[in-house]
């Protein structure tokens, strides 16, 4: 049986409300550019864990969580940018910010332990 991962968890259902986000913030505030911007980095997160599940090496597996944790801290300037701009909810940022910082917190935990282990 496979083992519970809450990071992946986690990063697949932001994934889910990023896309939700892009949709509403093409539909109804006719903004693309940041839509796609946070589309992507707010997507990879989560495609980089899953990937790094089948890591070739430790330092693969660091190296891909790693870049997983860069595109969370960049999905957090786009979250910034848009409640910034009036281009998003206070409950959508709110949500989404809270759910991505716990996203950071964990990969970084999991990128601390794994360098201190390898």
């Amino acid at each position: 049986m496979r083992r519970r991962n809450v990071v992946e968890e986690k990063s697949f259902r932001f994934a889910l409300e990023i896309i939700e986000l892009a949709k509403r913030l093409e539909k109804e505030r006719k903004e693309f550019v940041l839509s796609k911007q946070i589309l992507r980095s707010g997507t990879s997160i989560g495609a980089l864990v899953r990937e790094a599940e089948h890591d070739e090496s430790k330092k693969d597996f660091i190296h891909k969580m790693s870049i997983s944790l860069k595109e969370a801290n960049e999905t957090r300037y786009w979250l910034d940018l848009l409640i910034n701009s009036d281009s998003m909810e206070n409950q959508d940022y709110n949500r989404l910010n809270d759910l991505v910082t716990q996203i950071i917190k964990l990969l970084a935990a999991i990128v601390k332990s794994s360098k201190l282990n390898s």
